[in-house]
């Protein structure tokens, strides 16, 4: 019988995993050499959800023998989570690509 393997499982948005800690969003492989880091800086009732209002996001730098100051390579607020992983998966897709602008 085959042993079984305990995987977790991520939530996947484009071919990349999503991890969720609080209000803070990891968007990307933490192998590859950029991530998205979101923030959600504040909320707003829709019913009786909170809706994420004012987002923070940025383009982080994986590797580890870079200056922490010099790991964000772009960084932006959005009006809601859409717009937010919007811009993000096309930052992150340049990155991976090569091309940063």
């Amino acid at each position: 019988m085959a042993a079984k393997q305990n995987k977790e499982k991520f939530l996947m948005y484009k071919g990349k995993p999503l991890v969720r800690s609080g209000n803070t969003i990891y968007y990307g492989n933490s192998y590859d050499p950029f991530v998205i880091l979101i923030n959600v800086v504040s909320t707003k009732k829709v019913g009786d959800l909170d809706v994420a209002d004012r987002v923070s996001i940025q383009l982080l730098n994986t590797d580890p023998n870079v200056r922490p100051r010099e790991r964000i390579v772009k960084k932006s607020e959005k009006k809601g989570l859409y717009a937010a992983m919007d811009i993000g998966s096309i930052w992150l897709e340049r990155a991976l690509a090569g091309d940063k602008s």
